[in-house]
């Protein structure tokens, strides 16, 4: 139930559940246009519950890892080194995550993930608050919750399609992004006083504890309210045949490859957002947290214009695509503090709602027996880029300051959208030729 999205495209809609389950007081015909609308579900009020109490803590546990690294090893590197465990995983395995969610009961395999979690949290607060940690063990377990998120990431994106009924799947997401950006807020304000006061130790271990909370979400969900998707019996061949699925549906296949190009080079806030802090505002840690705290408020209010759509096309998620990459650049030559927290604010606003169309839009354009290895799909190409991503733009902004690595994090997006919306044109235009032809 950890972070860290029906629509419809163009004339083809795509249905995800048939089934209504009941909804608290109400009835069905409530307008689905409403922000808040699948907080009408009794089962998805209990799993927005627990869902916030968990990002919270992952956020304390993000804090807490970072810092015990550098602590360790006085090196910069070696936290990049401990990402790159924690990514390596979905690098090399994210497609057998979404076999396995589509193939087994998907509460169930939460289950089991949020346990695992909770378990190696817990293992690491224990060598941390008796001293017996070293570098390598933070290795070992960044690596080891990379193998679990392979796994329980595709689960949890398409888990929310048995909680809620197919008209509330997109609101539902953007709720969810919502809930975790909020708790962005939170989580990293209680590590830094948990860090300062008892050590990072005991911020893992409030980490640990918070798992208590999906675990236990889970299992007051209703499961004669959930709407099931048949599991997909075992069969050869059958990471090929999602390629393939994906591949015969360009709608589909092209907003991977934006989110994969959003994910690996635009996303990059740890890099260019401390530089800009640093060396462009001559501020601190202080200022640095400002922007992510700005950051955070921003992606919150995005993610709820998005989850109060009722339809969303193609062409409006390649938009938001280019509106990221334009205010990000926008940021980066921002004369002032000002203007800078001003555009960061944008970025926020147009980045969720972006990746909360884009999610919910791919969810809901797939047949639902495919749907967990088309996310395992989504997830490697949001989160695979990162080992790319990451050092290009570090040395970027090594070699020429951070407003050009803030600009290139803003161009590349925008490119790739102005990219993908000109095929777009091109295949429009040859459609229209075709149909006399047709006739």
């Amino acid at each position: 139930m950890r972070y860290g999205f029906l629509l419809h495209y163009e004339g083809l809609s795509v249905t995800t559940a048939a089934a209504d389950i009941p909804v608290s007081g109400t009835t069905s015909t409530a307008r689905a246009s409403s922000t808040f609308i699948a907080l009408r579900v009794p089962n998805f009020r209990i799993y927005l519950s627990a869902h916030a109490i968990a990002s919270t803590g992952t956020w304390m546990q993000n804090i807490a890892l970072e810092w015990l690294v550098l602590e360790l090893s006085g090196s910069p590197a070696a936290v990049g080194i401990a990402m790159a465990c924690q990514f390596l995983p979905m690098l090399l395995l994210g497609m057998y995550g979404g076999m396995i969610a589509d193939r087994y009961p998907k509460r169930a395999v939460l289950m089991v993930t949020q346990t695992l979690n909770g378990i190696l949290s817990g293992v690491l607060a224990v060598m941390t608050i008796t001293g017996h940690v070293r570098v390598e063990h933070v290795y070992l377990f960044a690596l080891a919750a990379g193998l679990v998120f392979v796994v329980d990431n595709p689960t949890r994106q398409v888990f929310v399609n048995e909680v809620v009924p197919d008209r509330y799947v997109r609101n539902a997401i953007a709720l969810n992004a919502a809930v975790f950006q909020t708790s962005r807020l939170v989580g990293p304000a209680v590590a830094g006083v948990m860090i300062a006061t008892v050590g990072s130790g005991w911020a893992f271990a409030a980490n640990a504890a918070s798992y208590v909370a999906p675990i236990v979400g889970l299992l007051l969900i209703r499961s004669a309210d959930l709407i099931r998707t048949p599991p997909v019996e075992r069969a050869p061949g059958q990471l090929r045949s999602a390629l393939r699925y994906v591949a015969e549906r360009p709608h589909v296949a092209w907003t991977i490859v934006l989110v994969g190009v959003v994910g690996t080079f635009g996303l990059k806030f740890p890099v260019v957002l401390t530089a800009m802090a640093d060396e462009t505002f001559a501020g601190g840690a202080q200022l640095y947290g400002l922007f992510n705290v700005v950051l955070a408020v921003g992606s919150v209010a995005g993610a709820l214009i998005a989850g109060g759509r009722t339809r969303t096309r193609l062409r409006t998620i390649v938009l938001a695509g280019a509106a990221f990459g334009v205010a990000q650049f926008a940021a980066a030559l921002a004369p002032g503090l000002g203007v800078f927290l001003a555009a960061l604010v944008a970025m926020g606003v147009v980045n969720l709602a972006f990746q909360a169309m884009a999610n919910s839009s791919v969810q809901s354009w797939v047949d639902g027996d495919v749907r967990g290895r088309v996310m395992s799909l989504y997830m490697l190409a949001f989160v695979g880029g990162t080992p790319l991503g990451g050092p290009v733009v570090g040395w970027i902004t090594d070699a020429f300051g951070a407003r050009v690595g803030m600009a290139f994090c803003g161009l590349v997006p925008l490119l790739a959208a102005v990219g993908v919306a000109a095929v777009l044109a091109r295949h429009s235009r040859a459609e229209r030729a075709a149909e006399p032809a047709l006739a």
